[in-house]
């Protein structure tokens, strides 16, 4: 049945890119962005703007005009690095913002409520691939933030004294990539960084020796993830992790990358710097839980969905 539903962030990435799966099986989207780092041209045509922020209640307000039914709450800041340079900027978007959606939700007694976690929020992992029952202690401020954020949705879904039955899930979601990630911007998604640096000729940075590892998903699998949970009781109450439950270097995404581009290490630039803060060195989702419950496993190859970006981003250039 059609639901309507309030993508938070829904003018970034990955808000965008669930807000066209929601409205692709018929639902209806409301999308609150305050366009700091979404765009315009994402939002899809169907789905109803509402500029604004999440750390202003006035705003959220403006998208309860009609009951929505669902909230996927997707908007933060989302950088490692610039949470060190800015810890207040991150604390009050991604705790604040989610306690402002959270009151609104009581208010407006929405009965579903997804929340965009992190793998960040594990910090050091005691060992790889990470489970979701295992211990989260956080290194970066981002982490602690995100981490904090989901704690907060998931303690109101125990609620007894709402008056209303609250369901909530997160999704600790690892290296999310795909088209309308960011090809410029050097903070969000080392692929479409690595992309970009390529597409423009551009030195390659490396932070660290290279050998650090992560588990990239392609956003169509993320979407599909969270478009399915909507109504499935399983997924009530629970924290997911969504990655591909393979992990590849640094230094692979690179050569995987270049070679893409009919290039190499021997004719391309390549340099390396000290690794940065609140850098996890190795990073892998185990997704069993997912498969369990969701029935959900990725189906975009890595190397397919590299090529795909690198295809879209080649389309971006090439309009220029």
């Amino acid at each position: 049945m059609s639901k309507r539903i309030l993508v938070t962030g829904g003018a970034g990435f990955i808000g965008s890119n669930l807000a066209d799966e929601l409205i692709k099986a018929g639902n209806e989207v409301v999308i609150i962005d305050n366009l700091a780092t979404g765009e315009k041209k994402n939002i899809n045509k169907k789905a109803k703007f509402v500029k604004g922020d999440v750390k202003k209640p006035a705003d959220i307000e403006k998208c309860f005009g009609k009951k929505i039914d669902a909230v996927f709450h997707i908007a933060g800041c989302a950088s490692t690095i610039k949470s060190f340079d800015d810890p207040a900027a991150d604390l009050y978007t991604n705790v604040l913002g989610t306690i402002n959606i959270i009151n609104a939700v009581i208010k407006h007694k929405t009965p579903r409520l997804l929340y965009a976690s992190s793998m960040t929020s594990y910090g050091v992992p005691e060992k790889i691939p990470v489970r979701e029952d295992f211990c989260t202690r956080p290194i970066a401020y981002y982490g602690i933030t995100k981490y904090a954020g989901e704690r907060y949705v998931m303690a109101t879904g125990l609620r007894d004294d709402l008056g209303f039955k609250l369901n909530t899930t997160a999704f600790r979601m690892f290296n999310v990539y795909g088209r309308r990630q960011s090809l410029t911007n050097p903070y969000q998604g080392v692929v479409s960084i690595f992309i970009g640096n390529a597409a423009r000729g551009e030195e390659i940075k490396i932070f660290g020796d290279g050998g650090q590892s992560r588990d990239y998903v392609h956003i169509s699998d993320v979407a599909r993830a969270w478009a399915g949970s909507i109504d499935n009781p399983r997924s009530y109450g629970e924290v997911f992790n969504l990655g591909s439950g393979i992990r590849i270097s640094v230094n692979e995404l690179v050569d995987i990358t270049l070679k893409s581009f009919g290039k190499n290490r021997k004719n391309y630039r390549i340099k390396y710097f000290p690794a940065r803060p609140g850098d996890q060195r190795h990073m892998q989702a185990d997704i069993s839980k997912a498969k369990k419950l969701l029935g959900w496993k990725p189906a975009m190859k890595f190397e397919e969905g590299l090529q795909d970006v690198i295809n879209w981003a080649g389309e971006l250039y090439k309009g220029e």
